[in-house]
């Protein structure tokens, strides 16, 4: 769900879609207060199931840049055409992002109920992407409904649907363009403006696609109006007053733009001024009712006829809808479908005392809407499904519109007579025209059209009459209007600039920035900076302020939707398209300054290159890999004194590696990984002295992207500990498959693939290790057979690399617990050996790769990590004997490392002795790895 406020509503319509009332169970707190928990049973799929229902507010992932492209000044604008992004949750929305995560783990199925439009199908896939990342074996349906009534719910639960991918693309597209085009632009008009006219200083010049052609059209008829010049015409004016009805008959001609001409026509008509009625034709002329109301409808009346402006409309709208009392405000249909029970919903309105009688009256003839020809295929066209006489101010305003436009339109067209006179003087023809008015029909319960009668004279064909006065009469032509809201709208909708939901936040936008003000509180008009932006644009020779382009993309959506044309591709072409307008801008940046300093009445400062802001050369933090959870750069940091390398888009995405204080130095190699790939960088690492000695030297050179194990394990680092908010999918790369999980895992467990309580697609080894603590555990080994045990001492899983890369194919052994029981245990199968180390636990094979004459030598040590192993070391052509000169006893594998004396160690003392060379403890000199150097 989308908005908790109706939640209750649509729980206690479910409790009853099985055909008698379930109580529900209860409601719960989630981690939002805002945002509930309701428990219920409720018929799915033909049983009863357990249902668990909470909510969203709006949109739970929104894109943004990530790291200095966050910074205005750190970045050209220009880079953010290419710059990365990532969807990621907000901390504002955290904690419903967290009621999500842990609810889904408990359930089978995941059913999306938000809105049926774009916005709310995306915002669907936002909740299915969430919910997939916990639990991949989730099936996912949508449910279709657009009011909160018991029919439509009950419709919704019994046919579910699959969500619609190509719909929540074309979202996906159209945000991450918005984020490009608009932050690009916004960055080039403000940080060039305010540093040329300091005047400036505190305003934000923002820039929208759909925005700046909502300002074009301002500005347009503003200038229209400006540069009008009146022309002068004449035109013949006849009327015939009789019993004090004055009937005025309209030339033929209308009006003519030569006065000679017209005073000669005159003349003419003057030497024989006897009209003869030529023609006298009578027929039924209809004012036709409304169509249904759709969005767009429903903010031009609300802005012309109740003077409330399409947002706070719209607002009040929804505001309504949550309450259960109209259908879906936002919708592009104006199309009843047949599946409504219109009569059911003019009932409702028969208890009122203003529009009772009328509904009375719709119902006995039956209600006949006059359909209108746009259908959205999602939401029916906006109608009451309660009745109420409780609201008060703009809402009973809106709520009465809404009603009576609905009784007008399935009521019927009103009726009446029209004659018209037809006659000739002289050669000259006129017309007249009368209006009777029959029935009044849709007119008595709709305040909003007039439909007046017009008297006329009682003419017969033939005869002829002396006109009253016989004239010329001067005028001129007079300036178009300023556009009104509504005359905006239209215009918006005409040329496809945004969407009916949109609209009124276009408009306010260009308000809010003061690109625009009101004239009388009524007319829109352009202000010096939008009067110099639109023209600095112009000049140029762009259409940035005509409406071509972002109908273009309009357009583009719509295939997308459809399936016709692929949402990378429309990705691809409209950033490239938007990419070279903004540097043809850039190098006539001059020419937005003319303007701008030509209507602000400023002079403009001229700025040398190194001044400009446009010109910033951004400095990249050398990346050492790609990040595993969101793609983007993995850096080198450091906090105090520790070093640690973490994702370039925190805090969007919080994967990172943190380095043990033994790491003393660290920079990025100009060498790539042989393993992993160009683009996995090697690291030049400096330890302490002695700190992974004996395997491996205080300088050393390798890679952390998981491809060495044995170096890993040593440092003691886990690799890709995150807690990320971000979607691991970037603008154009999000894919789901809904009957079947379905994640980016590279391992699966022989045994258990169908297990719905045990998820073993965890992601080890390869290209993307994720090491992990191992705990302490002297009692786990190898049991009797030939399964060695974990660290819980019972036998291990074997599993096998699916994931393609050097270790594809290659066995492991994990723990065979549950995800929230397993301990850590980690060893790949074939280091497995038969040597036991001190803590009684199979050691495993290691290489020396230190430089020297032991370089290339085995060795055994214990296979716990770095923080608990043992110091257990030994050759693997020595026996365990010849590490320790007093020890006789073969069979003593089990004794502990302090039960191990070497030469003059003084077992009272209690302590390990060291090596003299290395001073590591497990072995002495003579069997170090750095002797011989």
């Amino acid at each position: 769900m989308e908005k908790n406020i109706f939640i209750a509503f649509e729980v206690l319509l479910l409790t009853t879609a099985s055909g008698r009332v379930v109580k529900p169970i209860g409601e719960k707190e989630g981690f939002s207060i805002y945002n509930k928990l309701y428990e219920f049973d409720a018929m799915v799929f033909g049983q009863m199931c357990r249902m668990v229902m909470t909510s969203v507010s709006g949109h739970l992932l929104n894109y943004e840049f990530v790291g200095t492209y966050k910074n205005w000044q750190s970045c050209s604008p220009e880079s953010l055409f290419s710059a990365p992004v990532i969807k990621s949750c907000s901390p504002d929305f955290e904690r419903i992002k967290k009621t999500l995560e842990s609810q889904c783990r408990s359930c089978n199925v995941l059913i999306i109920w938000t809105d049926c439009d774009r916005e709310g199908e995306n915002i669907g896939f936002e909740i299915i992407d969430t919910c997939l990342k916990i639990k991949p074996n989730l099936d996912v349906y949508r449910a279709k409904f657009s009011e909160i009534t018991s029919p439509s719910v009950k419709r919704a639960i019994q046919n579910l649907e699959r969500p619609n991918k190509l719909i929540s693309e074309a979202v996906d597209v159209r945000q991450v363009l918005d984020l490009r085009i608009g932050a690009a632009f916004t960055r080039f008009q403000t940080l060039r403006l305010q540093k040329v006219f300091p005047v400036l200083a505190e305003n934000l010049l923002s820039y929208g696609s759909c925005q700046f052609p909502t300002l074009g059209f301002v500005v347009e008829r503003y200038l229209e109006r400006e540069n009008f010049i009146a022309e002068p015409f004449w035109k013949i004016k006849v009327t015939h007053e009789m019993n004090d009805l004055v009937v005025e008959f309209r030339w033929a001609r209308d009006r003519l733009y030569d006065e000679a001409i017209c005073r000669s026509i005159l003349s003419r008509c003057q030497e024989n001024p006897i009209a003869k009625v030529e023609k006298v034709e009578g027929k039924p002329k209809s004012k036709w009712r409304p169509t249904p109301l759709d969005t767009t409808e429903m903010e031009k009346i609300a802005s012309r006829k109740l003077k409330i402006n399409a947002k706070e409309a719209l607002r009040i709208a929804e505001k309504l809808y949550t309450q259960g009392l109209i259908s879906y405000p936002r919708t592009e249909t104006n199309i009843f479908p047949d599946s409504i029970n219109l009569s059911s919903l003019v009932e409702l309105q028969t208890k009122d005392p203003s529009w009772g009688g009328f509904a009375r009256n719709v119902l006995r003839e039956g209600p006949r809407p006059r359909q209108g020809k746009k259908s959205d295929q999602s939401h029916p066209p906006i109608h009451p499904i309660l009745y109420s006489n409780s609201l008060s101010g703009n809402e009973a305003r809106i709520y009465e519109f809404i009603v009576r436009h609905f009784l007008a339109c399935v009521s019927k067209d009103a009726k009446g007579h029209e004659t018209t006179v037809k006659i000739d003087i002289n050669g000259e023809k006129f017309t007249a025209s009368g209006l009777m008015i029959l029935e009044r029909n849709y007119l008595d319960v709709y305040p909003y059209e007039n439909w007046s009668a017009k008297c006329i004279h009682e003419y017969k064909q033939g005869t002829t009459f002396t006109p009253t006065l016989l004239d010329i009469s001067e005028s001129e032509t007079t300036a178009p209007n300023l556009l009104t809201e509504a005359d905006l709208i239209s215009l918006m909708e005409k040329h496809g600039i945004g969407t009916d939901a949109t609209h009124a936040e276009h408009i306010e936008k260009i308000k809010i920035r003061s690109y625009v003000g009101l004239e009388n509180n009524t007319y829109f008009i352009p202000s010096a900076i939008g009067m110099g932006l639109v023209e600095g644009y112009d000049t140029m020779g762009f259409a940035m302020s005509k409406p071509h382009l972002r109908a273009e993309l309009e357009a583009d959506l719509k295939r997308i939707c459809e399936g016709t044309k692929q949402s990378n591709i429309v990705l691809q072409e409209q950033v490239n398209k938007y990419k070279v307008l903004f540097q043809k801008a850039k190098e006539q940046v001059n020419k937005i300054d003319a303007a701008m300093s030509k209507y602000m009445g400023e002079n403009a400062i001229h700025l040398a290159d190194n001044e400009d802001p446009l010109n910033v050369i951004m400095t990249r933090t050398a990346s050492v890999m790609p990040c595993n959870t969101c793609g983007n750069d993995m850096v080198v940091r450091k906090h105090q004194e520790t070093l640690y390398i973490s994702c370039s888009a925190y805090p969007a995405c919080k994967n990172s590696i943190w380095l043990p204080s033994k790491v003393m130095q660290l920079s990025i190699s100009e060498e790539s990984c042989e393993t992993c790939g160009p683009n996995v960088k090697k690291l030049e690492f400096k330890f302490s002295p002695g700190s992974m000695a004996p395997y491996y030297p205080q300088h050393y050179i390798g890679c952390l992207n998981g491809c060495d194990q044995d170096f890993i394990e040593m440092l003691g680092v886990k690799l890709g500990q995150t807690n990320s908010g971000s979607n691991p999918s970037l603008a154009t790369q999000v894919s789901y498959n809904y009957t079947q999980a379905s994640t980016s895992s590279g391992y699966h467990s022989l045994s258990s693939l169908q297990s719905t309580d045990t998820d073993d697609t965890w992601d080890r080894g390869g290209g993307s290790n994720r090491g992990q603590k191992r705990l302490r555990d002297d009692n786990a080994g190898r049991n009797d057979g030939d399964v060695p045990c974990c660290f819980c001492n019972i036998p291990a899983k074997k599993l096998v690399t699916r994931k393609e890369g050097p270790n594809n194919g290659r066995e492991f052994l994990v723990c065979s617990k549950n995800d929230d029981e397993k301990c850590n245990y980690y060893m790949w199968a074939d280091e497995l050996t038969d040597v036991k180390c001190y803590c009684n636990i199979s050691a495993k094979k290691l290489v020396v790769r230190k430089p020297g004459p032991n370089q290339g030598k085995e060795f055994y040590a214990c296979s716990k990590s770095q923080a608990d192993k043992c110091n257990f070391f030994q050759w693997k052509n020595e026996n365990a004997e010849s590490h320790f000169s007093n020890t006789s006893n073969k069979q003593d594998h089990t004794r502990t490392p302090q039960q191990f004396r070497g030469r003059g160690q003084n077992s009272a003392r209690g302590n390990q002795r060291k090596c003299r060379l290395c001073h590591q403890p497990g072995h002495t000199r003579r069997n170090c790895p750095q002797n011989g150097e």
